[in-house]
């Protein structure tokens, strides 16, 4: 049976912490939603009302984009072990970026990521669990190194080139702001 929690307990903190993988679901008002798998140790718990995730580049920027014209943002963890149970956290998200203020304090939460775009901050408005029960057991493997390789191939200036090429407009037309300056 689903429960609705108005922040975060401790025991969810600690099924947050033992997940290598979280999905991240956001959309327009108008427009295409976007449901992401994240992973690489890019999510923290800040308080029992937020969370952030070190943002890395990928093929798209659907993310920035929708929390600049709509906010609305769940995050979702379920287990793939012994004992099922899924997370959301609903809420409304925000981006901050290199040259925003808040930019050191929340960095420094995180390990050193190649590629690394964006910090991702979801102040949750409420936590919900349900069973699980359908959900099928997984065995962890590893992560992969595909996109470290990849970002650390392209180095700073490539990184930039891909961002303006990619990353500035969302796959419906909306601007992320990527690159735009405070």
């Amino acid at each position: 049976m689903a429960r609705f929690y108005p922040a975060l307990e401790d025991r969810h903190r600690d099924f947050i912490a033992a997940q290598k993988l979280f999905f991240t679901a956001t959309a327009p008002a108008d427009g295409r939603i976007n449901l992401s798998p994240k992973g690489m140790d890019s999510l923290r718990v800040l308080d029992p009302k937020r969370v952030a995730y070190l943002d890395l580049t990928g093929s798209g920027n659907e993310t920035a984009a929708h929390l600049r014209h709509d906010g609305r943002m769940t995050v979702m963890f379920c287990s793939f072990h012994a004992e099922p149970l899924i997370l959301r956290l609903y809420g409304r998200g925000h981006v901050v970026r290199r040259q925003d203020a808040a930019w050191a304090e929340l960095r420094r939460h995180f390990p050193v990521l190649s590629g690394e775009r964006q910090l991702i901050v979801l102040d949750i408005d409420s936590v919900q669990t349900s069973c699980g029960y359908a959900v099928p057991l997984y065995d962890y493997r590893g992560e992969r190194d595909t996109l470290a390789r990849w970002a650390e191939k392209k180095g700073p200036t490539g990184l930039l080139d891909y961002w303006r090429e990619k990353n500035t407009v969302s796959i419906d037309g909306l601007p992320t702001g990527l690159l735009e300056n405070p």
